[in-house]
């Protein structure tokens, strides 16, 4: 619970943050030497929020991909969910059409960079371009540049959270108990048994819509979204999350 309260104060922590400037004083961008409780009390990092509600964000990385995402597409509007995708621009620009679709069928996008490239050494100059590059191929598939950043690999330190801060955006991870490691292909009863069994009010639930050759992130969907809604979960995206906590709500209204 003491974990869950510190995300209720570091996310309003973070509307205060987005008010200062910052900016990384070298363009090497240093492993992360500070944890979770760190970034959690700056406000500069979400990795679930506490609510009361029986709220669920699904969050979806590495897309759009022309067979998995359409998939998975069909299957939150099957069962009227609602799911955040964290995009790769590179990805974006062979796909703009599915990521209107993410939109218009009432998701969020996220970037999750240009190309997927390595975070934890990756150099200032190069973050950058990586973040700027995926935002212009979301706006000319929407019209929209998003809010949300999440970086390959979960990596985060000072610099990549100052400068996806200084382009407008929130950096947000996941649950640690909701990665689902669907991209290691454990088989689709493992990816069922990780969520169903783990999840807890707020939860951010890591999955992938590109995984090559893979369609087991879409079978357990099938399973996933019609027992955690037996259980009374809605599925909502990260901003909705987010605005469940009444201490939260400020953080979209900045970053909107």
């Amino acid at each position: 619970m003491k974990k869950r309260t510190r995300s209720a104060i570091s996310l309003l922590a973070f509307a205060l943050f987005l008010g200062y400037p910052c900016h990384a004083k070298a363009d090497h961008v240093p492993s992360a030497s500070k944890g979770r409780d760190y970034y959690e009390e700056r406000g500069e990092i979400v990795w679930e929020v506490p609510t009361q509600n029986k709220v669920i964000a699904l969050t979806f990385d590495d897309g759009p991909d022309e067979r998995n995402t359409v998939q998975i597409l069909d299957l939150l509007k099957q069962y009227d969910a609602k799911a955040t995708f964290f995009v790769v621009g590179s990805r974006v620009e062979k796909h703009p059409d599915i990521v209107a679709r993410e939109l218009q069928e009432g998701h969020e996008i996220g970037n999750h960079s240009y190309s997927h490239p390595p975070f934890h050494n990756i150099n200032v100059s190069k973050l950058s371009n990586e973040l700027n590059q995926t935002q212009d191929a979301i706006y000319q598939a929407t019209g929209l540049k998003t809010v949300l950043f999440r970086p390959p690999g979960g990596s985060y330190n000072e610099a990549i959270v100052r400068t996806s801060k200084d382009l407008g955006m929130l950096t947000v991870l996941w649950s640690w108990h909701q990665d689902t490691l669907d991209w290691r292909k454990p088989g689709v009863s493992r990816i069922v048994q990780k969520v169903l069994d783990n999840a807890h009010n707020g939860d951010i639930v890591l999955m992938h819509d590109f995984v090559p050759s893979s369609t087991q992130t879409v079978e357990a969907l099938k399973v996933i979204l019609p027992e955690l809604q037996k259980r009374g979960y809605s599925f909502v995206t990260v901003s909705e999350l987010i605005s469940h906590h009444e201490k939260s709500r400020k953080i979209m209204e900045v970053t909107h």
